[in-house]
């Protein structure tokens, strides 16, 4: 966390919560408002990636939903998977067959295609 967010959430941020992950998110202590809605902002545990937010607070910060995530029972489905963070460039990325990573090597064409050549 830089140090101009430390200072501003340590002299106008109240704490409302916290996720799984150790991010804990704030709303401005004397009910400042940006644009005509409630300051609100996150602190995130280590490395600043807005993907390891996870969706019911993303909601929150957004203001699709006023309700804090532990204040309110959200439904979960049986079709939904845990919340995973961005593994872009890192060595847990999606390689899929033929990525140079992965051997350079991919199975051919099944013969519906044809490349284009200039008339």
């Amino acid at each position: 966390m830089d140090v101009g967010l430390r200072v501003f959430t340590w002299l106008n941020g109240k704490l409302v919560g916290d996720d799984p992950y150790g991010n804990r998110y704030f709303v401005h202590k004397a009910n400042r408002k940006r644009d005509g809605r409630e300051m609100r902002w996150v602190v995130y545990n280590g490395l600043a990636e807005a993907s390891k937010v996870p969706p019911d607070w993303h909601a929150w910060l957004h203001h699709s939903t006023d309700a804090l995530p532990n204040e309110q029972q959200v439904p979960r489905f049986d079709w939904q998977k845990d919340h995973m963070p961005n593994l872009t460039g890192t060595r847990y990325a999606y390689r899929p067959p033929g990525h140079v990573l992965q051997g350079g090597k991919r199975e051919r064409a099944t013969g519906d295609y044809e490349p284009w050549t200039p008339a």
